[in-house]
């Protein structure tokens, strides 16, 4: 329960009023979105590089078409 002027009766605690762990001081708005911007970053080179080797395996793979035709692909 709360009083007009913001305060608590019977020692209470806001949800929201968490403590850092092992007593670390809290964490500025700017450092979470600089660690943000980092995940976000390797992610997106991940992506990348995974579009890229697809990319490449697949022009690989059409320069090289050696292969013999397979039984369905008869034209006539």
């Amino acid at each position: 329960m709360m009083v007009g002027d913001g305060k608590r009766l019977g020692g209470e605690k806001p949800a929201n009023d968490n403590r850092t762990p092992r007593g670390q001081e809290t964490v500025s708005e700017s450092d979470i979105s600089g660690r943000l911007n980092t995940v976000v970053l390797s992610i997106a080179r991940l992506i990348g590089r995974r579009m890229a080797r697809e990319d490449h395996e697949k022009a690989v793979h059409a320069a090289n078409d050696n292969a013999p035709p397979e039984a369905g692909d008869n034209d006539g």
